[in-house]
């Protein structure tokens, strides 16, 4: 019967050496035994038929565009709008159908105005059916400008930085 050590925990994923690593040193195979996170803009549809769109780590008072794919939804139909925005942090700046097999591609474009978990949202409505429309939830988390720069998954690209306040960079006059 085999037995565990008191407080050992069993390893889940990791990173594996093979036997000739070890013996000569050589660090240029590395082998996960699980893939740690997907690399792709994640889209889920939610219980009530809206999306969640999780768009991973993002820099604070930073501007990304962000590009996905939704599956398509009958009740819209293929042609669809962005209902207006009253968030000025996200706006979509394109709706195309790729096919009915494929979906929708939306593209937008974000700033992250604050750190946290951010969940911004977008309403899609049909233009042959009024009474159509889903919503699609964005969610980031958003790192702070002291945390490095996160890597972006496929799908979100930086396309500028926005201009933040810095008290140490004042050019304020009789500051010195």
């Amino acid at each position: 019967m085999a037995t565990a050590n008191k407080g050992s925990n069993p390893k889940v994923g990791g990173v594996r050496f093979s036997a000739t690593q070890v013996m000569e040193g050589s660090s240029s195979h590395v082998h996960f035994d699980e893939k740690l996170h997907d690399s792709v803009v994640m889209v889920s549809q939610e219980k009530e038929g809206d999306f969640l769109v999780k768009v991973g780590f993002l820099k604070i008072m930073h501007k990304y565009e962000i590009t996905f794919v939704l599956p398509f939804v009958q009740l819209l139909g293929k042609d669809i709008y962005a209902a207006p925005l009253t968030n000025l942090n996200l706006t979509v700046t394109n709706i195309t159908l790729a096919s009915e097999a494929t979906g929708y591609r939306v593209k937008c474009e974000y700033v992250a105005h604050k750190e946290g978990v951010l969940r911004e949202e977008m309403v899609l409505c049909s233009k042959t059916n009024s009474n159509a429309s889903i919503r699609v939830v964005v969610q980031a988390r958003v790192m702070d400008r002291h945390h490095g720069t996160p890597m972006l998954l496929d799908g979100v690209k930086c396309i500028g930085a926005e201009l933040e306040y810095d008290s140490e960079q004042s050019e304020w006059p009789g500051f010195d």
